[in-house]
């Protein structure tokens, strides 16, 4: 005997409100008190309560992209490849970003989407909070995400890149130069991305048979001040380290300031590695070695998974990652003797 369909009345008179308070809850809306709201999305979820909705949705040829910050060639580099994917499908791309007053940011960026009648949501670097994902479920928007930040509900597609090999391979090529003090400056420890590049260097010395002392290990933010703040901190300890893996390529330039201060030269006294290659990579002084991900790629790759998701078709695959490359130029030699 099949499971009867709760009515909102009866999840209504469970949680003490109204009915149009739980329509709006359903439907999306955001004018709902956060307490009031979680109260009536647990009975929902209780009652395994989903919302009808019509297959024939129709679409406006729309798809929102949202990052958390766009004030770096990081993210340009996955824009053209979502804006490349799209306009192959006629579709047109809407670009938010929610750095700043990120709550405030994504309520309006929310109201957005139902004014629009968004098709699908791609995510770049991204956290979709259960509250977020409800309201877009109950608007019919799938969502694709580019380098979770966290752990992600089974169902939601996302495409990243080998952080972990990266990780590795820029630690191995360091450790085959003769280094034995690499130190490495990652981004934030609640980012998936960069505890996998951390857990990749680790593995690279522990093959070694290389002791990682932890005052060694940094995290920054993936920005140029977060790689210059963290260098000052390694150079000052008592045995600084002859190498330094940085986790993106703006925290290397921020590694390259530092040292210029220190009046340390590049690679002579120390070796530095990045991550990602960007354009700015192969024209910094000197041209930096650093681990190639296929941002434009994973950016294409998310929104053809997306479109798949738009048109009713299943996402060939849940979670994808693209292959790394180490990209070796000039900013990285033996130690100095």
């Amino acid at each position: 005997m099949s499971r009867r369909r709760p009515t909102l009345a009866e999840v209504a008179r469970q949680a003490g409100v109204s009915v149009s308070t739980v329509s709006k809850v359903v439907n999306g809306h955001l004018d709902v008190a956060a307490e009031t709201r979680r109260q009536v999305e647990q009975l929902l979820e209780q009652h395994q309560y989903r919302p009808r909705r019509s297959p024939s949705r129709r679409r406006v040829g729309l798809i929102d992209l949202v990052f958390q910050d766009l004030d770096n060639s990081w993210a340009m580099q996955i824009l053209h490849g979502v804006e490349q994917a799209a306009h192959e499908q006629g579709v047109g791309v809407v670009v938010s970003a929610v750095r700043d007053e990120p709550s405030r940011s994504v309520r309006r960026w929310l109201d957005n989407v139902r004014a629009r009648s968004t098709d699908g949501v791609v995510l770049v670097l991204s956290e979709l909070s259960p509250e977020q994902r409800s309201q877009l479920d109950a608007l019919g928007v799938p969502v694709a995400v580019v380098d979770p930040v966290g752990d992600l509900a089974h169902d939601v597609p996302a495409v990243g890149t080998t952080n972990w090999a990266g990780g590795l391979a820029a630690t191995r090529h360091l450790i085959e130069l003769g280094h034995t003090r690499i130190a490495t400056i990652s981004g934030p420890t609640r980012v998936l991305c960069s505890r996998a590049r951390v857990d990749g260097y680790r593995s690279a010395l522990d093959a070694a048979g290389l002791t990682v002392p932890e005052e060694y290990i940094g995290h920054g933010d993936f920005t140029i001040p977060g790689g210059y703040t963290a260098t000052h901190r390694l150079m000052q300890l008592p045995e600084p380290p002859t190498a330094i893996f940085a986790g993106s390529d703006m925290m290397a330039c921020g590694v390259y300031e530092a040292l210029f201060e220190l009046g340390l030269r590049v690679p002579h006294d120390i070796s530095v590695v990045g991550f990602d290659d960007l354009p700015e990579a192969a024209w910094a002084a000197p041209p930096l070695t650093t681990v190639r991900q296929p941002l434009s790629e994973m950016g294409q790759m998310a929104t053809r998974t997306l479109l798949r998701m738009v048109n009713g078709e299943d996402p060939s695959s849940r979670r994808v990652e693209l292959a790394t490359e180490l990209v070796t130029r000039a900013s990285t030699a033996p130690p100095p003797r």
